[in-house]
């Protein structure tokens, strides 16, 4: 059993991911700020841990990690407007994620990105979408000039939709959707494959298995 922090543990993605995680066999431990979240997400399968992205600091982003042996960084700053949380979270709190995985000795990392984040920004994108996209981008960019054993996984549109298991999973892939619960899947997929280390792909919904197309990506 392999014990998996993530970060944003409450998130949309990560309440997916929890299920999937203990179903695999480990035992996943989800971050959140607010404690009244712990009966859910417990029933989920999850150990529950107290953190708050945007106030701590490295340091306690490393103690929360604990024991874990690897980290999933799952949180975003959400589609509220709020173009501070974009540094705040999606930036701030992945370069700590990174940190306090350094301080705690953890070595795997995954990262959740999103789609074509490295491409020029539309001159008409607005303000907000701009701050995503270079909270993302730089995020990443911090990742994989990092030490760790990552992985970026960078889906398209993200929807509620009743998974398919079956994806596109390359470097570059054409923009199109992808279920959260599809997201999730690759997630658990690649952290047990030590060939996704140090790899970064796009990812939307398409017609091969994920086992497959995580073969088919690091060949």
């Amino acid at each position: 059993m392999t014990r998996i922090a993530i970060v944003g543990g409450h998130g949309k993605i990560a309440r997916l991911l929890i299920p999937q995680l203990a179903a695999a066999g480990h035992q996943p431990v989800a971050l959140v700020r607010n404690p009244d979240y712990t009966a859910e997400l417990e029933g989920l399968g999850a150990e529950v841990g107290i953190l708050d992205i945007e106030q701590d600091d490295a340091d306690a982003f490393a103690s929360s990690f604990g024991d874990a042996e690897a980290v999933v960084f799952a949180a975003g700053g959400g589609p509220d407007g709020n173009i501070e949380r974009k540094r705040t979270v999606d930036l701030e709190g992945s370069l700590k994620s990174i940190e306090g995985a350094r301080k705690a000795g953890i070595s795997r990392f995954v990262q959740i990105s999103a789609i074509a984040v490295d491409q020029p920004i539309d001159a008409d994108a607005g303000d907000v979408w701009t701050a995503y996209v270079e909270a993302k981008r730089d995020a990443d960019i911090a990742l994989r000039g990092s030490d760790l054993d990552w992985t970026i996984i960078r889906p398209g549109g993200l929807t509620d939709d009743e998974p398919t298991g079956h994806v596109e999973l390359a470097e570059t892939v054409e923009r199109g959707q992808v279920p959260r619960a599809d997201v999730a899947a690759v997630i658990v997929a690649a952290l047990d494959e030590p060939a996704t280390i140090n790899r970064q792909w796009e990812l939307v919904s398409g017609e091969h298995p994920i086992d497959d197309a995580i073969a088919g990506a690091v060949a």
